[in-house]
């Protein structure tokens, strides 16, 4: 999928970046052609789904989202098991991990559309370390103007949530970093470090993949056995069903206790 295979030399700056500052990013990893046909999907499932788009998981003011991808099309099958990707998720969460979910979320055009400074899940790192990593899929440059994210670097070594520290979450943060980069590229993200999606004031959307990482023992965002028609679980590779963890009897005694865990903004 990517353009030209991470060189060891790469791979190990990406892994101090995630060390250091709690994301990586992957400029221009995904071909345009592979960009497009991803926009032309989510431009179809957005219009197919209307205002009931990204029901299944939660919907968010001055968005548009889209949940439960997996099911959706294959085409989003192989953003999954990329394996550089796979490799720095590894790198955060160990080698036990699971898909958590697979959404997209597209801010609309001049509208209010920031987040407040948070961490995916409420999580904190607890003594066996990490456990969520999020990975975005720029299907649109992330520019200054468009609402691209805005990370504060090394927070996921604080063991804080931005809520406990910070006045206003929503407010610009002294030592925040804007991720800009062209479309097709990926952010690689720790989670438990504090980010946001900030305002897009341009005229176009500012669309992105996001597919979510958790550690083995948590519940998944998105308890994908209950979502996956059982036509979409036939057709299935192994090692999508393992990341789905299809076939892991912890994952669904954790997550069908779980009735809808939006975890999101906490």
């Amino acid at each position: 999928m990517a353009v030209a295979g991470e060189t060891s030399q790469a791979l190990a700056r990406h892994r101090h970046e995630l060390d250091q500052f709690g994301y990586t990013v992957l400029p221009s990893f995904l071909p345009q052609e592979r960009v497009e046909s991803l926009a032309a999907r989510l431009e179809q499932l957005w219009e197919k789904e209307g205002d009931q788009a990204g029901s299944e998981f939660r919907q968010e003011p001055h968005t548009r989202r889209l949940a439960n991808l997996v099911d959706k099309d294959p085409l989003f099958w192989d953003l999954i098991v990329e394996p550089t990707v796979l490799e720095l998720v590894r790198h955060v969460l160990g080698s036990r991990y699971k898909l958590s979910s697979l959404n997209a979320r597209s801010a609309n055009p001049r509208s209010p559309s920031a987040q407040p400074l948070h961490v995916d899940m409420g999580a904190l790192p607890d003594e066996q370390g990490y456990s969520v990593c999020n990975v975005v899929w720029m299907i649109d440059a992330f520019t200054a103007d468009n609402g691209a994210l805005r990370v504060v670097p090394g927070t996921h070594r604080s063991r804080r949530l931005p809520q406990q520290v910070l006045a206003d979450p929503r407010a610009p943060h002294p030592e925040e970093k804007l991720v800009t980069a062209p479309a097709g590229s990926v952010v690689v993200l720790n989670a438990h470090t504090w980010h946001g999606g900030t305002e897009n004031r341009t005229n176009q959307p500012r669309r992105a993949i996001h597919s979510f990482y958790c550690r083995w023992d948590l519940p998944q965002q998105q308890y994908q056995k209950a979502l996956l028609s059982r036509q979409t679980q036939a057709a299935l590779s192994p090692l999508l069903r393992r990341l789905l963890a299809l076939d892991d009897p912890l994952n669904d005694q954790l997550s069908s206790l779980v009735e809808k865990p939006s975890g999101f903004l906490k």
